[in-house]
């Protein structure tokens, strides 16, 4: 017979009685609530729509959801995998689709690729790498879907492009109303302009063509500098006799020497072997390495000064063989996410004229040391200048700096990274600087209005194409409604 103590009969039986005193509550009368990567954006959903974009049925379902919403006076948001940090793909009590991936085809005889709204960077390096061919510009982790990376306007690290919308021969994008519209540089250039970097605002991108290279074999070089000397010796990997044709700076984030030494690696094309070039891998033990040398940072000075060590020491020391170009793309998130509950993963990116890349330095060396905040990465890469998108950030060449930190889950150190935020924001605006909008929406309206000078354009064009504002966000309302 089993003893039943005094507490655990207290215990169940009030249990009992609680669990009869509240109403049932079936899962269906619960909403659905999705978020995002920052795990800071819980929200409600009326309907959310996993669209399988290679159906032939596609087509009539997107024009009839369409129809449906508008019917309901309920907003659209679009997404793929939803990495992007402040609702941009997401809002409150409306219809989200989901663009499920989806494989790609390339056309060897054009020199580009086809790409439906779902197709992610991965299935474009699986379908060109066994055809010895690339992507002229992906951004830099293949979770990513080809059309959220033109609708945010995404950059890459090959070198000298600029945003990944510059290599896109052409597109086709339903409007609210389900007409369908062929957008290129030439044909309804307007549009084309808008919707690259109009985070879904302007319609539902149902693919593009876009323009694919031929899989080189590349050799790093590393040189480790003075974070003074950064700028001037970056630009000259890229632009001097022997150019780089991809590369990327990185920073010692270590509290000690705080952002004062600065590593390049810069990767040269090489002769292809004669057994023809190997098949691009995603990382393996090397890449289990990585991530944990990089996840030992967070709440430990000598985790950074070891991933210092690793990146300056032993990375040059044992990095005597070469990659293929697909190989260095073909990165998924996975190889540095977090898995702390407690923490998560913040970005910030800046862009800098490459002359003022000290100020922005400097700028960090002065503000981030006293915020709560932990900073874990910053990596430098070339953007060539974009005249074709209307919320262009890089409206001549720059450098961007991306950063990431680990923040934690709680309200007063979220409020102390808004402060951060905007701080940095003022900083690198003063220096004729600009800042990426996929992040937080911390920025305030008048700093976004100076980045993005063009920003009223870009709402009254959002409100002549879609004008019962059908295609909404998170960012939309924050920004721009």
């Amino acid at each position: 017979m089993t003893r039943i103590s005094r507490r655990s009969l207290l215990i169940s039986g009030g249990a009992t009685a609680l669990n009869l005193s509240f109403p049932k509550v079936s899962s269906a009368n619960l909403r659905t609530v999705l978020n995002d990567a920052s795990q800071l954006n819980p929200t409600p959903v009326a309907k959310h729509w996993v669209a399988k974009t290679q159906e032939a049925a596609f087509i009539e379902q997107l024009r009839s959801e369409l129809k449906e919403a508008a019917a309901a006076r309920r907003p659209i948001a679009l997404g793929a995998a939803r990495h992007s940090m402040g609702g941009q793909s997401l809002i409150r009590n409306g219809t989200v689709i989901t663009l499920a991936p989806a494989p790609a085809t390339p056309d060897k005889h054009k020199g580009t690729y086809r790409a439906s709204a779902g197709t992610r960077w991965s299935n474009v390096i699986a379908s060109l790498d066994p055809i010895g061919f690339s992507p002229a510009v992906m951004q830099s982790n293949t979770d990513f879907g080809v059309a959220s990376t033109f609708s945010v306007n995404a950059h890459g690290w090959p070198v000298p492009y600029g945003p990944m919308g510059t290599t896109v021969r052409s597109l086709r994008i339903m409007l609210g109303d389900g007409t369908i519209l062929t957008c290129s540089q030439e044909e309804n250039k307007e549009l084309f302009a808008h919707a690259m970097g109009g985070y879904g605002l302007f319609g539902v991108i149902l693919d593009l063509e876009v323009d694919m290279v031929p899989n080189r074999l590349l050799k790093p070089s590393f040189d480790i500098v003075p974070s003074t000397d950064l700028a001037q010796r970056f630009m000259a990997a890229i632009q001097g006799s022997e150019k780089a044709v991809m590369a990327y700076g990185r920073v010692s984030v270590a509290r000690s020497r705080f952002l004062e030494e600065a590593l390049i690696i810069a990767f040269h094309e090489q002769p292809e072997p004669r057994q023809g070039l190997p098949e691009a891998g995603t990382g393996g033990i090397m890449a289990d390495l990585a991530r944990a040398i990089y996840r030992a940072q967070v709440g430990w000075e000598t985790g950074k000064h070891a991933r210092w060590f690793a990146e300056t020491v032993a990375a040059p020391a044992i990095s005597k063989g070469m990659f293929t170009r697909n190989s260095l793309l073909n990165e998924p998130v996975s190889n540095l996410a977090g898995k702390s509950k407690r923490h998560t993963d913040i970005l910030h990116e800046y862009f800098l004229p490459p002359e003022r890349l000290n100020d922005f330095i400097q700028a960090c060396q002065e503000v981030i040391p006293r915020s709560k905040q932990e900073l874990l990465n910053i990596t430098f890469r070339y953007v060539g200048e974009d005249r074709m998108s209307v919320l262009a950030y890089a409206p001549t060449h720059r450098i961007a700096a991306v950063m990431s930190f680990s923040q934690e889950l709680s309200l007063g150190v979220e409020a102390d990274m808004i402060q951060l935020t905007e701080e940095l924001i003022d900083r690198v605006l003063a220096v004729g600087g600009s800042f990426y909008l996929p992040y937080r929406l911390h920025a305030r309206r008048d700093q976004v209005e100076k980045a993005y000078p063009r920003l009223q354009s870009f709402v009254a064009k959002k409100r002549h194409y879609d004008p019962g504002i059908l295609f909404r966000n998170l960012m939309w309302d924050a920004y721009c409604a």
